[in-house]
C-alpha cells in the first residue's frame, strides 16, 4: 500500500549530573539491544549524545537525531534525569515524542546502581505540562531494557499516525449533500491537528473527468477491474466511464497534493453525481482505498481523518460504514444466540452502498447498480456500486469528530464481524462490540455522533486511544462494561 509513513525513532537517554552518566549510557545501549532483538532494527536510532544538565547537549542531541532522519523522539530516563533539558529537547523537536524510564537492574546494586528514573518521570512530566508539550507516556512507563524496548515498539504506529497527520491534504469535491448535516466539519481543528484541506468544486472535478475521456490508460485500467471482479463484474458496461473516474482522481492527486505527502479524499456520491457522471464512485472509491488513499463518501471530511488514522494504525486497508440497522430477533436466534457471547443489543449491521475494498469482503462480491438511488433515478444511472458481506473476523470501529464549537471528540470500540450472511445488500456485515446497546446510547447518541464509523480489521484499539489523547480529544467515549456506569446511564433499571 502506498501513502503510509515509517517513521524512525531517534533514542536519547538522558542522564542528570548527580547520578553516574554510566547508568544512562548502560541502560540505553541495553534497550537498543533489547530493541533489534526482537523488532527491526530500521524503527530506531541510538543517540550517542548523553544529555546531563546542558542546554548545549541538548542542542547537540537534537541536531544529531535530525541529521539521522529521524522523524519521531524517545527520551530515555536512563537516571532521574534532568527535567529542564530532557523537556526543551522533546519542546524543540518537531515531532511526536514519547518518556520512558529505566527501573533498577537488581536488589545487589542499590547503591552507586540506583538510578531514580521512578521518580525522575514525575517531574519530567510536571514539566512537560508547565511548557505545554505533548509527550505520549506509556501506562506504565518505568521497566527494564526488554520492557522499554516493547514500550517504544507500541509508540511506532501512534508516532506513525501523527507525523502523517502533520504531512496530510485532504482533498474534498463538492459541499455535503442536502439533508446530511451528520457530515458538517468545522475545518479549524484540522489546521489545529497540522492537516491542510483543499476543498474543490464539483464542476472543478467533472471538467478534469471529461478531459480524461479516451485516456491511453483506461484499457489498462479496465483489465485491472475485470481481474479484479471476476465473476462479480455484473456490470461490465460500465467499467472503461469507472476506469476513467479512478485516472482522474489519481491525476488529481498527484496534481494537488503540494508539498504535503500523503493524501485523503472526502468525496460527493449523491444526488447529482448520478445523473451528471452517469455512474455511482463506490467500486472507485474502494480501489482507492484499497491502494492506500482512504476515500469518504457524502464528503464526510472527518470521516475520510478517521479511516486515515485508521489506515496508518493498522497498516492495512481500512473502510467507512453507517451504523445502519438492527439485527432481526430471528437471525440473532437462529444463527448468534448460543454461538457466540453476544446478547441482541451487542449486535448491529454495519453497510455502506460499495466503499469497502475487495480484499476485506467474502467472496461472493459483486458490481451492480445501487438499489437504494435506483429507487429515485434510471438503474443505468446507479451502475458501478460494490456489493458482498464483509469478511469475518477483528474489527476497531472509531470516529474523530470536530463540535461546531471546535472541540474535538471520539470513541473506539473493538469488537468482530460475525460469519453470519445478512442477507441484504451493499457492502455489510454483522457486527458485534460487547456492550453496543449501552455504548450506542450513551456515547453515540449522548455525544451527538454522526453515523459514519471508521473501520479498522483489526484491534487496534490501544493504539487509537492514544493518538485520540495525543491530539487533545477531551470527550473520549469507550464501550463501557456493565460494572463501570455511564454518567448519563438510568442507575433505576
Amino acid at each position: 500500500m502506498i501513502n503510509i509513513p515509517k517513521v524512525k525513532v531517534g533514542i536519547v537517554a538522558v542522564s542528570r549530573d548527580c547520578f553516574p552518566e554510566s547508568l544512562a549510557v548502560n541502560r540505553r545501549k541495553a534497550l537498543v539491544e533489547a530493541y533489534t532483538k526482537k523488532y527491526d532494527a530500521a524503527d530506531i536510532y541510538e543517540c550517542p549524545i548523553c544529555i546531563v544538565e546542558s542546554e548545549i547537549d541538548m542542542v547537540n542531541a537534537l541536531e544529531d537525531i535530525k541529521k539521522a532522519g529521524c522523524e519521531a523522539l524517545c527520551v530515555y530516563l536512563g537516571n532521574f534525569g534532568p527535567e529542564i533539558s530532557e523537556t526543551l529537547l522533546a519542546k524543540h523537536f518537531c515531532g511526536p515524542k514519547m518518556f520512558c524510564a529505566a527501573a533498577e537492574e537488581s536488589q545487589a546494586d542499590l547503591q552507586d546502581g540506583r538510578g531514580d528514573a521512578y521518580c525522575g518521570m514525575l517531574n519530567a512530566s510536571y514539566n512537560l505540562h508547565l511548557r505545554s508539550v505533548k509527550a505520549y507516556i506509556p501506562e506504565y512507563p518505568v521497566g527494564d531494557a526488554e520492557d522499554c524496548a516493547d514500550m517504544i515498539h507500541d509508540f511506532l504506529p501512534i508516532a506513525n499516525a501523527i507525523y502523517a497527520l502533520n504531512n496530510l491534504k485532504i482533498i474534498t469535491f463538492g459541499p455535503r449533500p442536502h439533508n446530511f448535516l451528520a457530515c458538517n466539519a468545522p475545518i479549524q481543528q484540522l489546521y489545529n491537528m497540522g492537516v491542510e484541506i483543499q476543498e474543490n468544486s464539483e464542476l472543478d472535478l467533472f471538467e478534469s473527468f471529461q478531459k480524461h475521456e479516451g485516456d491511453e490508460r483506461i484499457p489498462a485500467k479496465v483489465k485491472e477491474m475485470e481481474e479484479e471482479l471476476g465473476a462479480g463484474n455484473k456490470k461490465p458496461e460500465i467499467l472503461e466511464k469507472l476506469a476513467q473516474y479512478e485516472l482522474t482522481l489519481l491525476d488529481w492527486v498527484e496534481a494537488n497534493k503540494g508539498y504535503r505527502k500523503y493524501v485523503a479524499i472526502a468525496g460527493k456520491c449523491w444526488p447529482a453525481f448520478q445523473t451528471m457522471f452517469k455512474f455511482v464512485p463506490c467500486y472507485v472509491n474502494s480501489r482507492l482505498t484499497g491502494m492506500g488513499i482512504p476515500v469518504s463518501c457524502e464528503v464526510d471530511i472527518y470521516g475520510c481523518l478517521s479511516e486515515f488514522i485508521g489506515q496508518i494504525v493498522s497498516n492495512d486497508i481500512v473502510t467507512l460504514l453507517d451504523i445502519n440497522n438492527s439485527v432481526p430477533k430471528d437471525m440473532y436466534n437462529e444463527s448468534i444466540k448460543g454461538k457466540f457471547p453476544y446478547e441482541l443489543t451487542d449486535t448491529f449491521m454495519g453497510f455502506h452502498c460499495g466503499n469497502t475494498c475487495t480484499k476485506k469482503l467474502c467472496s461472493n462480491f459483486e458490481m451492480k447498480y445501487q438499489k437504494i438511488m435506483a429507487r429515485a433515478l434510471p438503474i443505468e444511472v446507479t451502475n458501478g456500486t460494490l456489493e458482498g458481506d464483509i469478511a469475518p473476523g477483528n474489527i476497531t470501529f472509531f470516529r474523530l469528530q470536530s463540535t461546531s464549537d471546535n472541540k474535538l471528540k471520539a470513541y473506539v470500540a473493538e469488537g468482530e464481524v460475525l460469519p453470519v450472511a445478512t442477507q441484504s445488500f451493499g457492502g455489510i456485515g454483522v457486527f458485534a462490540i460487547p456492550e453496543m446497546g449501552r455504548f450506542y446510547r450513551h456515547v453515540l447518541i449522548e455525544n451527538n455522533f454522526p453515523h459514519h464509523g471508521a473501520v479498522t480489521f483489526a484491534h487496534n484499539g490501544k493504539a487509537l486511544y492514544e493518538i485520540f489523547k495525543y491530539l487533545g480529544v477531551e470527550n473520549l467515549g469507550y464501550n463501557q462494561p456493565k460494572s463501570l456506569p455511564y454518567p448519563t446511564e438510568n442507575p433505576f433499571k
